[in-house]
């Protein structure tokens, strides 16, 4: 897979799970703030913005630091599958 179709990939993957989130903030079924983190972790590969918030947000609510940690997991677990199932 080339750079720019991974980049491509990663951002629509990120804003998939950050649009679950918001759906999920509003819906009982879904974990809202899991989907968040988990784009906000993806977009931070690929996005600076996304890196700042998540550092940002990291210093100034510490107790959040361990659903970032378990998003982050999370999220590499689901990197896996995909790149499994897709091919690298």
């Amino acid at each position: 897979m080339t750079a720019r179709a991974k980049t491509i990939g990663l951002i629509i993957l990120g804003w998939t799970f950050v649009l679950l989130g918001i759906a999920g903030l509003f819906l009982p079924f879904l974990q809202g703030f899991l989907f968040l983190f988990i784009g906000l972790i993806i977009l931070a590969r690929v996005h600076t913005w996304a890196r700042a918030l998540m550092v940002r947000s990291r210093r100034r609510f510490p107790v959040v630091n361990r659903t970032y940690s378990f998003a982050e997991r999370q999220a590499d677990r689901w990197r896996r599958r995909a790149a499994a199932l897709f091919g690298r």
